[in-house]
């Protein structure tokens, strides 16, 4: 187990966290005069969610929250990540005043973790956009953007004065890819690259845009980005396997972190895509003078999500041409993700390196497992705890090699509604009855909290 030695390399001002987003666990989609997202819908379009399950109720966290946050403060962290609910803002996404109701629900919530000293670090979008937006054509439209950045001026402006930390997007790959390549989020469709690329730009830009006009609201304000990044390998020595993971990289990875600090898109992926004809040079048109320099607009961080790294493969060569695969894979959680904490070391220092990222946040860290609880209602989620212990272990490790690692954000607090997997994947540091809204905290909970303590 992780203990913590002297001298203590961790930055004095470590930001130690949890993490939610808002549709995983608020519930109540039509309180306080709250417009349906993109998930309302999709959650509630037939086969799209395994067992039909939808987020309308969740963990009831809006009615819940202050219980909540008391689990907060128990636990020890000083900081809380968590997403607004765009359309309790703007319900159709295109009002010219914002909800009042929505906004007081946000002021209460943050003056609640205030009060506790927890300070609050606030997402602008955990992907469920009004559906009032998608109608209008989602990210693939450049009207969007503008609507984003009304958004995310008003919500800075009405809790900026309380809340100095702040988040454009999480995990953009999920919304393009997911959304628009494989169909797993919404809207739903496949294979179409064209638009999925003009997501991406679209959502990097509103990015950049919105990053003025926070700073402009928020005296002191530290505005980044979240993306879910990972450690590429290949899974042989063969060129077909290094040809596919470099690739991989390119749509996963460098698809965002090129922009963002080199004003560039990676010309493998729009290369390797027109040679496979997924997509035409006009495609492209919608990268406008002047788009990239605004993407580029300088963050203060850089949030990551690391979950494991991806071992790739040449699929299209059959395996009696390519190399048989020569890496040895790790354990894997209950979502069938592999287990690899150094990835996560490998993960920063390329950033460190590569990238030059001035400040790099750990915004997400954590695993599946389906512990319950026994006849004590004790949950020994002790896969769990050797999760986050070898994974803070990594980020240790790198914060000595010099790299400007400065949070690390434990997903999730609760176990919650896991998107396209319903309620089947528990990631919480909380068990949740979905039933009887009961919480119990699992044994990763006290080893967190423990580990906290020793950190003071």
């Amino acid at each position: 187990m992780l203990t913590v030695s002297e001298p203590n390399v961790f930055p004095e001002k470590f930001i130690w966290g949890i993490a939610t987003s808002s549709y995983q666990i608020e519930g109540a989609p039509t309180a306080g005069g709250r417009g349906p997202s993109v998930w309302d819908i999709f959650s509630h379009t037939p086969g799209k969610i395994k067992n039909n399950d939808n987020g309308d109720v969740a963990c009831d966290h809006y009615h819940l929250y202050q219980d909540d946050i008391k689990l907060m403060k128990d636990l020890g962290v000083n900081s809380y990540r968590f997403s607004i609910a765009w359309p309790r803002i703007f319900p159709k996404g295109t009002e010219k005043t914002v909800n009042q109701g929505g906004i007081d629900f946000y002021d209460s919530l943050v003056d609640t973790l205030l009060e506790n000293d927890i300070k609050p670090f606030v997402t602008l979008n955990h992907w469920d956009m009004p559906q009032g937006l998608e109608d209008l054509g989602g990210w693939t439209s450049r009207r969007v953007v503008d609507e984003f950045v009304k958004y995310g001026y008003y919500t800075s402006k009405h809790l900026g004065d309380r809340a100095t930390d702040w988040i454009t997007h999480n995990e953009p790959w999920c919304i393009s890819f997911l959304g628009y390549i494989e169909g797993r989020k919404p809207p739903g469709l496949k294979n179409e690259w064209a638009k999925s690329l003009a997501t991406a730009h679209h959502l990097l830009l509103s990015h950049g845009k919105v990053i003025p006009e926070i700073k402009n609201n928020v005296k002191n304000a530290k505005v980044g980005i979240t993306l879910n990044l990972n450690t590429a390998i290949p899974a042989s020595d063969s060129d077909y396997d290094k040809k596919a993971c470099d690739f991989y990289d390119a749509q996963f990875n460098r698809l965002y972190l090129d922009p963002l600090y080199n004003q560039k898109y990676p010309e493998i992926l729009f290369r390797g895509l027109k040679e496979k004809n997924l997509i035409k040079k006009g495609d492209l048109e919608y990268i406008k003078d002047g788009d990239l320099q605004i993407i580029s607009t300088q963050t203060d961080f850089l949030g990551v999500n690391y979950y494991s790294r991806a071992v790739i493969r040449n699929e299209e060569v059959d395996e009696s041409i390519n190399s048989t695969k020569n890496v040895k894979l790790g354990p894997k959680t209950d979502f069938g993700w592999e287990v690899h904490p150094p990835g996560i070391y490998d993960l920063i220092m390329r950033l460190h390196k590569d990238y030059n990222v001035n400040d790099i946040i750990i915004t997400e860290n954590g695993c599946s497992y389906g512990d319950s609880p026994d006849q004590n209602n004790k949950i020994n989620d002790i896969n769990r705890i050797n999760y986050h212990d070898s994974h803070i272990s990594q980020v240790l490790k790198a914060v000595a090699d010099g790299a400007p690692c400065t949070g690390y954000f434990a997903w999730s607090l609760m176990d919650n509604f896991e998107w396209a997997e319903g309620y089947s994947q528990r990631f919480g540091l909380i068990w949740v009855d979905f039933k009887t809204l009961e919480r119990i905290p699992k044994e990763s909970y006290y080893w967190y909290k423990n580990f906290l303590s020793s950190m003071k």
